[in-house]
């Protein structure tokens, strides 16, 4: 059964259609990349997946519509990363990891042993071990990125929905934390859902892509099957460039 199932959602801030049509579901176990330019519809398609906003159709997690889901509950179940995710910049590190445990905290905000043995987890994990007394406006835009992502996986979440997470890291960190999330995916049998612009790091780890253009979904597959120089040209508005070395594609803009 399938972690979450979207069917023929639509949506449209006032007059303006966003959504068309889009159906889709996620599984455990695998990464699928939403890919498309700006104003695709990406990032309203996951608040839709997690009910901050609400369309026409049905979204499903667990074969339950979202909207009988009591949040503490769903918290436990979905974590999500935003373009701009919320912090408090006095905060450290240690204690915006901590707060991913927070539906799962008993009363007046006690820790757990498990709880305190999870954050130790994903620290060492993401190696953050060095920041963790660092105030998170005293970090850099990746190393903020990482805490915040690390704040998503300490919930233990059974799928993860990431808007670009990849946001502000550079090429090195970029490739380690998608491989990450595919391994995490993988070991732990996770869903996730991840919105980028990245098209080659989605050749490279997407086990599934999804290619929005203007709100309704033009391809998904395999990414040989949705990376196709024609298809992309004219999502993209540009010509394209495939190149196949006998594993996953890479595209490259032909200027």
């Amino acid at each position: 059964m399938p972690l979450m199932q979207i069917d023929q959602l639509d949506f449209s801030f006032g007059v303006r259609p966003v959504i068309a049509g889009v159906s889709l579901s996620l599984s455990p176990g695998e990464l699928v990349m939403l890919l498309g330019p700006n104003g695709s519809g990406k990032s309203t398609l996951l608040k839709l997946a997690l009910g901050h906003l609400h369309g026409h159709g049905t979204v499903q997690w667990n074969a339950r519509p979202i909207r009988q889901w009591p949040r503490r509950q769903f918290a436990r179940h979905v974590a999500y990363l935003p373009q701009s995710p919320w912090y408090q910049g006095d905060q450290t590190v240690s204690h915006t990891l901590r707060l991913g445990r927070a539906p799962y905290w008993h009363a007046f905000g006690i820790e757990s042993d498990h709880d305190l043995q999870v954050v130790q987890s994903i620290t060492e994990r993401l190696s953050l071990q060095d920041l963790l007394n660092r105030p998170m406006d005293e970090l850099s835009g990746g190393q903020r990125q990482l805490a915040l992502v690390g704040r998503c996986l300490v919930q233990e979440p059974k799928a993860m929905l990431f808007d670009e997470p990849t946001t502000f890291l550079d090429l090195r960190h970029q490739v380690e934390l998608t491989r990450l999330l595919k391994s995490l995916a993988v070991e732990k049998s996770i869903g996730a859902l991840m919105a980028s612009h990245d098209l080659n790091l989605a050749a490279a780890f997407a086990d599934r892509i999804i290619l929005l253009h203007e709100g309704k979904i033009v391809a998904e597959g395999k990414p040989t099957d949705v990376l196709e120089p024609p298809l992309l040209q004219r999502v993209y508005g540009l010509p394209m460039k495939r190149i196949d070395d006998g594993g996953r594609p890479t595209v490259i803009p032909v200027l």
